[in-house]
């Protein structure tokens, strides 16, 4: 925990109870090469509170408070469910997981979970998770997270983002792709009564894919976690009871 500038002992103005006191802004010059934008993002970066948060909690990220107050709401990742993280990296979400779904037997009395994640690039591992390298768009990828788990899948949730481009409408209808693809993939591998999550962004490309769930789930809802940036278009969709 960060000590205040005048170190832990006694100090003039000292208040133990911590009213009366606030955060200090961490502010960041403009280096040279640096440009205005890149700055501000680091300094937001600084005084995230989510992302000091997730430094002291040991998460890989601010990403794994969206999931968790994600599922704080619906409750999905429960003792027992079978679960995959496409595009799983950095971890995040995984370890968000891995405590509610029961992954490591910690919870007496209750069912053992079971967490795959997937992602294209290699993933540090996550005590309690199945990480594999899979692009789960290639042909018989369905197949293989199926021999993986033994069966299929209770939830498929996916935090994945398409590379940027630059250009905001070009992105939206990129991230919107990937989601498409991810929901359809869900379809593969869900059982009944299972649960499809991911992240959308706002912007009007995503209508298509709320039909479409709405075809393929009993419940289908929209979210946005505090964890997410108020000045950001995403949103998370939450598909419930898959009908098979």
């Amino acid at each position: 925990m960060a000590r205040s500038p005048t170190g832990p002992k006694g100090t003039k103005g000292k208040n133990t109870s911590g009213r009366g006191q606030r955060d200090l802004t961490v502010k960041v010059k403009t280096a040279r090469g640096r440009k205005l934008s890149s700055t501000l993002w680091l300094q937001r970066q600084l005084n995230d509170p989510y992302v000091k948060r997730a430094q002291a909690e040991g998460m890989r990220g601010r990403a794994a408070y969206k999931i968790l107050e994600t599922d704080d709401k619906y409750r999905f990742l429960v003792p027992g469910a079978r679960v995959v993280d496409l595009g799983c990296a950095p971890g995040g979400w995984c370890q968000v997981a891995v405590p509610r779904v029961n992954a490591l037997g910690e919870k007496s009395g209750k069912k053992v979970g079971y967490i795959l994640g997937i992602d294209l690039q290699e993933v540090e591992p996550v005590p309690g998770c199945e990480l594999h390298v899979l692009d789960f768009m290639e042909d018989g990828a369905d197949d293989q997270v199926k021999a993986w788990l033994g069966g299929k899948a209770d939830v498929v949730m996916s935090d994945m983002a398409a590379a940027s481009s630059g250009h905001k409408q070009t992105d939206h209808l990129r991230i919107m792709a990937l989601c498409e693809a991810a929901a359809h993939f869900a379809f593969d591998v869900l059982e009944e009564g299972g649960t499809f999550v991911a992240k959308v962004l706002a912007g009007g490309a995503e209508g298509d894919l709320q039909k479409l769930l709405k075809q393929k789930f009993t419940k289908v809802a929209n979210f946005k976690p505090g964890a997410s940036r108020q000045d950001s278009s995403e949103k998370f969709v939450v598909a419930q009871g898959f009908r098979g």
